[in-house]
């Protein structure tokens, strides 16, 4: 079997002062060093890397970034270095914590019709934006088309706080990290990926779309090359940073009253499973009722029009006829009223923390 190797040459202009800098202060390993004469070119190694350096070199110094689990006791804890080659050296968390930035609160509409053209993101998703300021980077929201379908995804996982995929249309096959063998999403059941768990869209129906929220805007997607999916064992009481995987069955939903009145929801069960990070709440108009103002101190409400039609009206804003497709955020403290729902209307709303008020005016 044939061997390949790759390196990143960086310049030099005295190996022997660089030596003593890769070796010791950051703990790579010398694999190759000649002519032995005059040293011009040494082949080190280590934390991943395959670093030749060699004099004369037309290359820029660089920057490389070590990442450890332990960087106060790297290279005696400091945080940026510099070789006497003139590259840069970064050291920084393995695993950072994961920052929740403050929200920035705002009312958001976001019509269907008004939308800018669908975007191709990773694996050949189309991906429309819900919530485009983010909230300050506190959630992003979007809706996604996935192509009909074998799905070109891998084994990988999210950092994040909080994730759901929630199918308004088709249906999608995916593997789950310790849920046993594949799991199919129709319209209107819903997943919670619990922060970290490994998962991989295997195939999706025609027409399959998922609205997919995530916790905070920004966060990495990381591939596992090592996982193999399903999972020997299935563990369905497993929680990731508290968090229980999540597979909700519209079927299996029982409408009871919300708590905007005038409207009846079922509950996904995310609220109690997430111990309080979020809710998804699918509601709908009961006949014959009328929806009153109300506000709320939740510090994020969000909300999707999965079918039918009504009137958004907002404190000191006009109002919005919303249709399938649209989707809003209401702030805290901010009175609104479903007004003039049409009998098909169903909203999904996700709620961030999932235990709030509601106040009837």
């Amino acid at each position: 079997m044939s061997e390949t190797r790759a390196e990143i040459r960086l310049p030099t202009g005295n190996l022997s002062e660089d030596l003593p800098f890769y070796t010791k202060v950051l703990g790579m390993r010398l694999d190759m060093i000649y002519p032995a004469d005059n040293p011009e070119i040494a082949v080190l190694s280590g934390h991943g890397l395959r670093v030749r350096i060699e004099k004369g070199a037309p290359e820029a110094p660089g920057t490389l970034r070590i990442l450890t689990d332990d960087p106060d006791g790297f290279a005696d804890g400091k945080r940026e270095l510099t070789a006497p080659n003139g590259t840069r050296i970064e050291i920084d968390e393995l695993n950072p914590p994961l920052v929740l930035p403050p929200t920035e609160h705002a009312f958001v509409v976001r019509r269907l019709a008004d939308q800018a053209p669908w975007i191709v993101g990773r694996a050949g998703m189309a991906y429309r934006d819900l919530v485009p300021t983010r909230l300050g980077g506190a959630i992003i929201a979007s809706h996604i088309r996935v192509p009909d379908g074998p799905v070109p995804d891998m084994v990988h996982f999210h950092k994040v706080g909080f994730q759901l995929i929630f199918c308004i249309r088709g249906w999608v096959d995916v593997l789950y990290e310790d849920q046993g063998g594949m799991r199919r999403l129709h319209a209107g059941d819903c997943f919670i990926q619990p922060p970290r768990i490994r998962h991989r869209v295997m195939h999706a129906a025609e027409g399959i779309e998922v609205i997919e929220i995530g916790v905070p805007a920004e966060h990495i997607t990381e591939i596992d090359h090592d996982m193999e999916l399903p999972t020997p064992v299935e563990r369905p009481e497993r929680e990731w940073d508290g968090q229980r995987f999540v597979h909700n069955l519209a079927r299996d939903g029982v409408f009871k009253p919300f708590r905007v009145p005038g409207f009846e929801a079922r509950d996904t069960t995310i609220n109690e499973n997430t111990k309080g990070v979020a809710s998804v709440m699918v509601s709908r108009p009961i006949a014959g009722q009328t929806s009153p103002w109300t506000k709320h101190n939740c510090d994020i409400v969000f909300n999707f029009v999965m079918s039918g039609e009504m009137t958004l009206e907002g404190e000191g804003k006009d109002p919005y006829r919303l249709t399938a497709g649209d989707a809003f955020v209401i702030p805290p403290d901010m009175a609104t009223r479903f007004a003039d729902p049409t009998p098909d209307l169903e909203l999904l709303e996700v709620s961030l923390p999932g235990t709030f008020d509601t106040t009837i005016l």
